[in-house]
């Protein structure tokens, strides 16, 4: 186990990985959390002091993923805030959580701590926006909390600098009413062990519930934008740009077809030959968190995701890695057209495959033996039930770290130092690629691409109380006030 680990930056396209939290309170403000510098990790137990609670802090801060938002890239500087997450409601700052005591945690008492953490209310009693997962975090023990303040306070290094400060329009900018969203959704308790499990099961179940907060991304939200629970849970969301897959035991839409070794290799490195690899935000929880768990943790996780009831979407007939054949139809295409076709609006799908993809992915479309540069057949990204990640990552590339090494695929969106691809193009090159390679059942218009690029579908709550509406943002804030006020009666009788 490597004594500490990497900070990846988080492009300008990835807000949709919190966005649906941001939204889901859809008026608030700044976010708590966490991060960690290097210490040596230590494996959990209950009873420990000194050096030993502090490294355990840290390893829960590692699984936590507490980094990757409390660090701006530009500034390197861990845990100090200040990293924009761009969302529909305008751009939150994450907060300065080293123990500075003027601009950080350094006076925060563990109760205080506790709060902000589990109940998402900062030491000055105002309210946090849920982009800081406290409704997973919730869960967490007051062993585990204690650990984390163990950490925070004692183990790293404090920061005196005030990052920007987050600034939204009405009505999001009302921070006290996610008093009443919270009243509404923030039902976790502290974990408990089910005792009909055993110790793996009920492991893995407070690491993926709670500590590595897996539903945020993996579960789909209702209208309010808090995580939808029963047959929801963990069947697969949208985040923004990209799409969050299925977690259930089914064998076609979950990962009821994949082997334990599969899982455990993912889930540390990222990548499985013929399967799928790691983009987007998950290629963020590999690189900072899920890579330096330790074994028995990895374990405990897959035993508790293969009791997942299973839940299909009625649309899949084929789970998603099984879809694709190698072809060579590219060679048709290669070295025929000068760089002006490439260049062109009206470029087939075949010639921006050989221009932008080939070398890499080779001529048939199955990668380097090695692996390397995986292939694009019997790939989830291609075979799935949604396009948004064969776009995103043709947009944004892919980029994550692994025991040191890097892998990396170029962007080729606004923000790539290649040549960018228009929206037309991008969508062209995407049906190529469903018909050749993958699920041809799959198909995105040039419109699609423009959404996803620009970070994927507006969530209606943000719609009907955008900057722009004022009578919008009024009545989300008095349904909200209802709902609590309903729901607390309730609870009384």
């Amino acid at each position: 186990m490597p004594t500490n680990y990497s900070l990846t930056r988080k492009m300008p396209f990835r807000r949709a990985f919190y966005f649906a939290g941001i939204a889901a309170a859809a008026l608030m403000g700044s976010a708590v959390s966490h991060a960690a510098e290097s210490l040596p990790l230590a494996a959990p137990s209950d009873h420990q002091t000194g050096a030993d609670l502090i490294a355990r802090g840290q390893y829960l801060a590692i699984a936590a993923d507490c980094a990757a938002c409390h660090t701006d890239p530009s500034s390197k500087k861990v845990f100090a805030g200040g990293y924009a997450i761009h969302s529909p409601m305008g751009i939150i700052y994450s907060s300065n959580i080293t123990p500075s005591k003027g601009f950080g945690i350094g006076n925060y008492t563990e109760k205080q701590f506790s709060d902000a953490v589990r109940q998402g209310i900062r030491a000055d009693g105002s309210h946090l926006y849920p982009a800081m997962p406290y409704p997973s975090y919730a869960g967490l023990t007051d062993a585990d909390i204690h650990a984390l303040y163990a950490y925070f306070i004692h183990g790293v290094k404090p920061i005196d600098e005030k990052p920007q400060q987050t600034k939204l329009s009405f009505p999001f900018n009302l921070r006290f009413s996610m008093a009443g969203w919270n009243l509404l959704f923030l039902h976790n308790k502290p974990f408990t062990p089910v005792e009909s499990e055993d110790a793996t099961w009920n492991r893995g179940k407070y690491l993926v519930d709670n500590v590595e907060h897996c539903s945020e991304c993996h579960t789909p939200r209702n209208a309010l934008m808090a995580l939808q629970s029963g047959n929801a849970l963990y069947t697969g969301a949208m985040l923004g740009s990209w799409h969050a897959p299925n977690l259930t035991s089914d064998a076609v839409s979950g990962l009821g077809g994949w082997s334990d070794k599969d899982l455990a290799q993912y889930l540390q490195t990222g990548h499985v030959n013929g399967k799928a690899q790691a983009a987007g935000p998950m290629a963020e929880a590999v690189t900072n968190s899920l890579q330096y768990l330790h074994d028995d943790d990895i374990k405990a996780i897959i035993a508790y995701l293969r009791t997942l009831p299973p839940v299909r979407d009625p649309s899949q007939t084929q789970a998603a890695s099984e879809f694709g054949t190698g072809s060579n139809s590219d060679t048709a295409t290669r070295g025929i057209h000068p760089i002006s076709k490439f260049l062109s609006a009206e470029a087939s799908g075949q010639t921006l495959y050989d221009a932008s993809c080939s070398s890499c992915h080779q001529p048939d479309g199955k990668g380097t033996h090695d692996g390397f540069y995986p292939s694009l057949v019997h790939n989830t990204t291609l075979g799935g039930d949604s396009p948004d990640n064969l776009v995103s990552t043709i947009l944004f590339g892919v980029q994550r770290t692994v025991n040191g090494k890097s892998v990396l695929m170029p962007a080729f969106g606004p923000y790539s130092d290649v040549q960018a691809l228009s929206d037309k193009q991008v969508a062209t090159l995407s049906n190529y690629l469903f018909k050749q390679y993958g699920n041809p059942q799959l198909s995105v218009t040039e419109e699609d691409v423009k959404t996803i690029r620009q970070g994927g579908a507006t969530p209606l709550i943000a719609r009907v109380a955008g900057p722009a509406t004022l009578a919008g943002g009024v009545i989300v804030v008095i349904l909200v006030v209802l709902l609590a006020v309903w729901r607390l009666r309730r609870k009384r009788r």
